[in-house]
């Protein structure tokens, strides 16, 4: 830990940690429903969604680690225990227990659009606060809202396959 590093936050960083930690477990979670739903998709696209899906997988792991050092460098500790990720995180984990394309996606929407709020609230907690733990929060904001982007486009195709199909 940096004393230094840990004395410039200009808010309780015991609080600031709880809120790192949730969005660190919301990040685990997302990493594996992204994961596992690559695996086991099926439908029309799932090619393209799987690839999508893999390259979020990624990009959620990625965030963790960005995460855990932010911890880490508060003198704090990741959250250790998985089983603490589902009460922690402020957004929900959707098994993929049905493979089906379309529920994937709106899945994976839905968690980025947590991911989404998650962050802008970490943003305005940290604003003029903590700008280290604020730009931390804005570059992974930016990731998130690709995803959401990226996911609603899929979405959209897909479902233009299937009005189209029907003219």
């Amino acid at each position: 830990m940096g004393t230094r590093g840990r004395e410039i936050v200009d808010m309780d960083v015991d609080e600031l940690l709880k809120m790192l930690n949730a969005a660190y477990a919301s990040e685990w979670l997302a990493y594996y429903q992204y994961w596992l739903g690559a695996k086991l998709i099926k439908g029309p696209m799932k090619d393209a969604v799987a690839a999508e899906l893999t390259l979020h997988a990624t990009e959620e792991l990625a965030h963790a680690t960005l995460l855990s050092g932010r911890i880490i460098q508060l003198g704090g500790t990741p959250v250790v225990d998985p089983k603490e990720w589902f009460t922690l995180s402020p957004c929900a984990y959707d098994a993929p227990a049905d493979p089906y394309v379309g529920v994937l996606l709106d899945q994976n929407i839905a968690g980025e659009q947590c991911a989404i709020d998650t962050y802008k609230h970490l943003m305005d907690a940290t604003k003029g606060k903590d700008v280290v733990t604020y730009n931390l929060a804005l570059t992974i904001l930016e990731d998130e809202v690709e995803h959401e982007e990226d996911l609603q486009g899929l979405k959209e195709d897909l479902d233009l396959l299937f009005t189209r199909g029907t003219r």
